[in-house]
């Protein structure tokens, strides 16, 4: 039921986000659109609490609890960014709004690699959180090395994207030709 109710909630997602984009530029309805959009989260709650009657029922503890923590911890840093970054898309394609500037490049993209990987870091706190106060939840109960299994993996993931935003910073990536024009055109706060 839980590997469900996560796919359940990621669905969810990406269909609250159409509607409510629709509804906000299609329609014309920012405030109900932006209502729908503020749905989200509670999607995230039911899975949380969902998870945690799962364990209070005498669930195992094993893979599918810790996913509903990493999803959890993943949706907590990364949501608001990607509606925020879908409603800039939507602005410019659906209402004539300002293009989306990119990562950019060079020194500009490191710094904003650098920006997901502390994003990344917030959404492996919130799963390592999670996951040990499921641990102590089932205490001597149940076998918890699932959970642990999770943490660990939880703290791989930081030090892989790490090594990943690392990368940009050693190896920047260089703009095409032309490139560096275009954004050039584009103001500080056009940028970001």
């Amino acid at each position: 039921m839980i590997v469900a109710l996560i796919i359940a909630c990621e669905v969810g997602f990406w269909v609250l986000l159409a509607a409510g984009l629709a509804l906000r530029y299609l329609a014309k309805m920012p405030r109900l659109g932006a209502a729908v959009l503020l749905c989200e989260p509670l999607m995230e709650l039911v899975l949380l609490v969902v998870t945690t009657v799962d364990l209070k029922n005498g669930a195992e503890p094993d893979w599918k609890h810790g996913l509903a923590a990493l999803y959890i911890g993943y949706t907590v840093a990364y949501g608001h960014y990607t509606v925020k970054w879908l409603d800039g898309h939507a602005a410019y394609r659906l209402a004539g709004g300002p293009k989306p500037a990119g990562a950019g490049y060079g020194k500009e993209r490191a710094r904003h690699e650098w920006k997901l990987w502390v994003r990344t870091v917030v959404a492996a706190a919130v799963a390592l959180a999670l996951l040990q106060a499921a641990v102590w939840y089932v205490g001597d109960a149940g076998d918890v090395s699932s959970l642990k299994a999770w943490q660990f993996g939880a703290l791989r993931v930081v030090g892989i994207h790490a090594l990943v935003a690392a990368a940009y910073t050693i190896w920047p990536k260089e703009a095409p030709a032309g490139a560096e024009k275009d954004r050039s055109s584009l103001t500080a706060s056009e940028r970001r």
